[in-house]
């Protein structure tokens, strides 16, 4: 089977941007810190987003925009599970340029955003399926 030249560059970028990760990660001050929040990543992701999209898409979700609402899920899974740590962290931080932004508001945002744009794409089906028939 013939692999294109798009699908080498990709994987040459990919395979340079893991080594740069790896670099980095090496590098952290406090490796077994980093190692732990990245556990409890994969932890977070396979105990309690993938089963709870799957359970939400298969019950709640019927025909072509089962995969859209699942994809929207997941990401607002993800989106959640970053911005958590930062939301929850009590108190004001005692730099004001460490946190500056107003991550609620920002995260609401990317939510909205990920519903907005599901939305778009189940009435994009909605109308591809009509002009079918």
């Amino acid at each position: 089977m013939r692999v294109s030249v798009a699908r080498r560059l990709t994987g040459a970028v990919g395979l340079v941007l893991a080594g740069v990760g790896v670099r980095l990660l090496l590098g952290a001050g406090d490796l077994a810190g980093v190692l732990l929040w990245l556990g409890g990543a994969v932890v977070l992701h396979d105990a309690l987003i993938a089963p709870l999209v799957l359970l939400i898409g298969s019950l709640l979700v019927r025909g072509s925009v089962r995969g859209a609402v699942r994809g929207a899920l997941l990401v607002g899974g993800a989106v959640t599970a970053v911005a958590l740590p930062v939301m929850l962290r009590p108190g004001k931080p005692a730099n004001p340029s460490v946190l500056p932004l107003d991550y609620p508001r920002n995260w609401l945002i990317a939510l909205v955003a990920v519903a907005v744009l599901t939305a778009a794409v189940a009435a994009a089906r909605g109308i591809r399926r009509r002009r079918r028939r």
